[in-house]
């Protein structure tokens, strides 16, 4: 699956380390002002000048994040970038660096890694980031990626988990669950193959919600449309593990209850469809799934003309006093206390 066996391939071992780094981002240039030196030297250089820096790192591991079974090296290397740039967008900052490390074993000939590259390349080019610096080693156990991003924005424009209030909206971009959906059709459709490797899955009434998974868009535009409509959010982040994490990472912060609306919540149709075809909640689907990269935020109730009507943007609760604590109000009317069951890196279980 990680490479054409018809193709020639490069053991990296020919180029060694630094002639590797060099072939694989000799193509990337630098676009933005703050990036005065990228790779290429014993560090990059970046000048932010008035305006502060906002620093993300995430470690991704093959077997554990990701599977190379169904999951090509160019998405792998997008949504490598991708996850990162949208914890510098649920700090309603604009990313403008990444870093890039990776650590890969001998069965990674040289075609593979360029492939990786070239999803990190198109990232970086939808996103308006630099590529500045990584690292590259060799691994016993498959591929390891650490990318770090780097942001940048003024006191007054950033926004923590920490700032919202009782009685603020709460409020989530697009849709959510697709992505855990996805990741279900994807694993059902591997066990398919292992039994039967003639057989070619049809994901074509599943698209939406495979891309959801394989290739993520961080709300970048989310940060531009906010500023646009003189909307400013009192707290945010961003859903990678669950609705409901979420919710309970800004009420701890912020030292706040919230009433969370089941019939709020924004469903695709193709999530409530495969929620029913893999006999599972719709809704816990979309508090526990995970990994959407929707942004998350709060925003004072006199905001909330700004915001009526927008397609992108769906107030789903409002925030309440702390002893009241998280619920979710279902449809019927009861109140159901949130928990957190998204994603754990530690037991790799929903």
């Amino acid at each position: 699956m990680l490479e054409d066996k018809n193709q020639s391939s490069t053991p990296l071992q020919q180029l060694g380390e630094f002639g590797l780094i060099k072939h694989l981002t000799k193509d990337f240039e630098l676009v933005n002002p703050s990036s005065i030196k990228g790779v290429g030297d014993d560090a990059a250089v970046l000048d932010f000048s008035s305006e502060k820096t906002i620093v993300s790192t995430d470690l991704l591991v093959e077997g554990v994040h990701f599977d190379l079974s169904y999951m090509p090296l160019k998405h792998l290397g997008y949504k490598s970038v991708i996850v990162n740039l949208s914890d510098i967008y649920a700090m309603n900052a604009i990313a403008t660096q990444i870093t890039v490390s990776i650590a890969v074993s001998n069965r990674f000939p040289l075609e593979a890694l360029e492939e990786f590259y070239a999803g990190v390349a198109l990232a970086c080019n939808i996103y308006g980031v630099d590529l500045v610096g990584g690292d590259t080693t060799s691994s016993t156990k498959g591929m390891l990626i650490s990318v770090t991003a780097l942001g940048a924005a003024s006191g007054e424009e950033l926004v923590m988990r920490s700032g919202t209030k009782e009685n603020d909206l709460l409020v989530v971009t697009g849709d959510l669950g697709g992505a855990y959906l996805g990741l279900q059709v994807l694993e059902r459709e591997k066990e398919v193959f292992k039994v039967d490797p003639n057989n070619q899955p049809d994901l074509e009434p599943y698209s939406y919600i495979v891309e959801r998974q394989l290739k993520p868009e961080a709300r970048k535009d989310i940060v531009e449309l906010l500023e646009k409509l003189d909307v400013h959010p009192t707290s945010m982040i961003d859903i990678s593990d669950g609705l409901s994490s979420e919710i309970l990472h800004l009420c701890e912060q912020s030292e706040v209850g919230c009433n969370l609306y089941e019939d709020k919540i924004p469903l695709d149709p193709t999530v409530i469809s495969t929620s029913e075809e893999f006999k599972m909640d719709s809704t816990m689907i979309a508090l526990s799934g995970g990994e959407d990269y929707e942004l998350l935020f709060t925003i004072d109730q006199k905001e909330f003309p700004k915001i009526k009507g927008n397609p992108n943007l769906t107030v789903i609760g409002h925030m309440t006093h702390r002893n009241e604590g998280a619920h979710l109000i279902s449809r019927n009317g009861s109140k159901i206390p949130l928990t957190a069951q998204g994603w754990n890196s530690f037991t790799g279980n929903e």
